[in-house]
């Protein structure tokens, strides 16, 4: 078992569900204000409720949600596949980074911390394996 990967998936997952929180809420609620929204140019709603907080019409943070319990119960198993998907991880990040700061012109909070997550969950699974 790899604790530091686990450690690192659960902190995915609940930034995933604060995610999927303030999508839900600000669907439901006018004028819905997260606690990291902190400006016109610093917000994780704008981000999650754009047209690219959706991959195949699904939410990103369900996706995120989904992948990071997969990675949970995979960690048990074999480091070398949790690599593997910590690379694909990666590259969406990499591609959802680009798209936040040059398309949306935002930076997101909490869409950099689950950035942040995944290449520890690269750094961690590497060093493990």
């Amino acid at each position: 078992m790899a604790l530091g990967v686990q450690i690192i998936v659960i902190i995915g997952f609940l930034l995933s569900v604060y995610a999927y929180y303030v999508e839900w809420k600000a669907s439901r609620v006018k004028n819905y204000k997260a606690v990291c929204d902190i400006s016109e140019n610093m917000s994780c709603g704008k981000a999650f409720n754009s047209p690219y907080g959706k991959t195949f019409g699904v939410s990103n943070s369900i996706g995120g949600i989904i992948f990071y319990i997969f990675i949970f119960f995979l960690s048990n198993y074999d480091l070398m596949y949790v690599f593997y998907f910590s690379i694909l991880a990666i590259l969406g990040s990499i591609y959802l980074a680009y798209v936040s700061y040059f398309k949306l012109k935002n930076f997101c909070l909490v869409c950099i911390a689950i950035y942040v997550v995944n290449v520890l969950l690269l750094y961690f699974s590497y060093i493990k394996i």
